[in-house]
């Protein structure tokens, strides 16, 4: 396995596009560095009335835009590197899909299944007041948003705990990924899925590359086997699904189940929330070790999980014909090289995972305006709508059925504004960064990265600081 830190894996991908630039040394090694880490330990108080100190980490990699922005994720192997590594990746694919925030990302080294409710409250509570007396979270400063082992819930907590220390009218702002109920947004559960659906789709869409790859346009009869049926990876097999691809493996990890005709991921989804495991679904092959999931034949693979999945050890028997970063740095340096060398087309994670910081975006405009998308103008372009309806009518002497009037006179709610920002970011995201590997004749990852740096070494130049 690559010996490499995450941090490391990332700042090689960089490397290899900032040589295709023709930007300062010195400006670049700013953009690459992490701007600041805060490493904080605390005490929490369990059930049974002991004390444990638990570590936490909250890394800000780049503040050529404000506030940074960034998950913050509960795991055991949360450490230093990877929320840098994390931090830097955050800050590329929010130049990538043109969101004005810097990097950032948070982590508490936890294994949360030990711990009840209440004790990962007060976790959750006491990390955000860390944060908070350092000046470290703010909609201005830096605004977290859920990961892995995190949800709404914290995200609903951490925002208690800052409106309770700080008096500030946005306050909202401080923190996306929150109940609908508690200002959120609709749509930013499904964000990150919905757009690995939009990203494959717009790739799938490219004649040239299908060709290449002998496949046919579109996603409809695409097998596909994910790995991971958390939140990101149940969203985007959901929206796969109904486009018309096959899922016909999912990688968990007590194991996977494999079904060339395609799996019913709603079914499995319930299964395993009721059995606690993917083991005994009474459809397809049952696979024990959920690796070899990966390894079978199928057009286009989704590690939806977690990073370095994907490595030097396994890179050559993977058979998919098109990978799609829906995790974050998934696939490893050395398995990326091998992989291009078998001619797999990588949609990279920089690109591909950012729709739940494009909705988490629009939260946090929702937050700062104080009003929800569509309260303004929903009614109006209903009847407006409804008076073109009459004009055509009368024009025509035809009368349109009431179906259709409720259908075609529906104005637009929160979530079909969301989903449409969602699906013109990822599309245009999608074509810049596909122009930029054939104007640089690169891969798609390295084209990413090239659009990220140039977007960001810009806002610099601008600021002054560099020539």
């Amino acid at each position: 396995m690559s010996q490499y830190k995450f941090f490391q894996q990332v700042n090689s991908n960089f490397d290899r596009a900032a040589s295709c630039l023709s930007i300062d040394e010195g400006l670049l090694e700013q953009i690459k560095e992490c701007n600041s880490t805060y490493h904080i330990s605390f005490p929490v108080r369990k059930d049974d009335g002991s004390v444990e100190v638990v570590h936490g980490w909250r890394s800000a990699h780049s503040s050529h835009k404000s506030p940074t922005k960034g998950g913050i994720r509960f795991a055991m192997a949360v450490n230093e590197d990877e929320v840098n590594a994390l931090a830097a990746l955050m800050t590329y694919k929010c130049a990538v899909v043109s969101i004005p925030f810097g990097g950032a990302k948070g982590g508490v080294k936890i294994d949360r299944s030990r711990y009840s409710s209440a004790e990962i409250e007060r976790i959750t509570r006491r990390y955000t007041f860390e944060l908070i007396k350092k000046n470290f979270i703010g909609p201005g400063v830096d605004v977290p948003a859920p990961d892995y082992g995190t949800g709404e819930q914290e995200m609903a907590w951490i925002l208690d705990t800052y409106r309770s220390m700080v008096n500030s009218l946005d306050s909202d702002g401080c923190v996306t990924g929150k109940p609908i109920h508690q200002s959120g947004i609709s749509g930013r559960t499904e964000a990150t899925g919905r757009g690995v659906y939009f990203g494959l789709r717009e790739a799938c869409s490219i004649e040239k590359e299908m060709d290449r790859h002998g496949l046919d346009t579109g996603l409809e009869g695409k097998r596909i086997i994910i790995q991971g049926l958390g939140n990101v990876g149940y969203y985007a097999s959901i929206f796969l699904r109904e486009a018309g691809a096959l899922i016909t493996g999912v990688a968990e990890m007590h194991g996977g189940v494999y079904d060339e005709k395609g799996i019913d991921v709603v079914q499995l989804k319930e299964h395993i929330r009721e059995t606690g495991s993917i083991k005994g679904y009474p459809h397809g092959r049952f696979i024990e070790d959920s690796a070899k999931v990966l390894e079978m034949e199928c057009d286009i693979l989704i590690p939806a999980a977690l990073e370095n999945q994907i490595t030097a050890e396994n890179a050559h028997n993977i058979q998919a014909k098109i990978i799609g970063e829906a995790a974050n740095g998934p696939v490893s340096c050395e398995a990326d090289k091998i992989l291009k060398e078998k001619g797999t087309l990588i949609i990279p994670d920089i690109y591909l995972n950012a729709g739940g910081v494009t909705v988490s975006y629009f939260e946090w405009i929702k937050n700062l305006s104080h009003i929800r998308f569509g309260r303004m103008d929903r009614r109006y372009e209903e009847n407006a709508m409804g008076r073109l309806m009459t004009a055509i009518e009368e024009l025509t002497g035809t009368r349109f059925q009431e179906s259709d009037v409720r259908r075609l006179g529906k104005g637009p709610e929160e979530w079909d504004i969301v989903d449409s920002g969602l699906e013109d970011t990822m599309v245009v995201a999608f074509h810049m960064m596909y122009d930029s590997g054939h104007k640089h004749k690169t891969d798609l990852r390295t084209a990413a990265y090239i659009t990220a740096i140039e977007k960001i070494a810009l806002s610099y130049q601008q600021l002054g600081i560099f020539p």
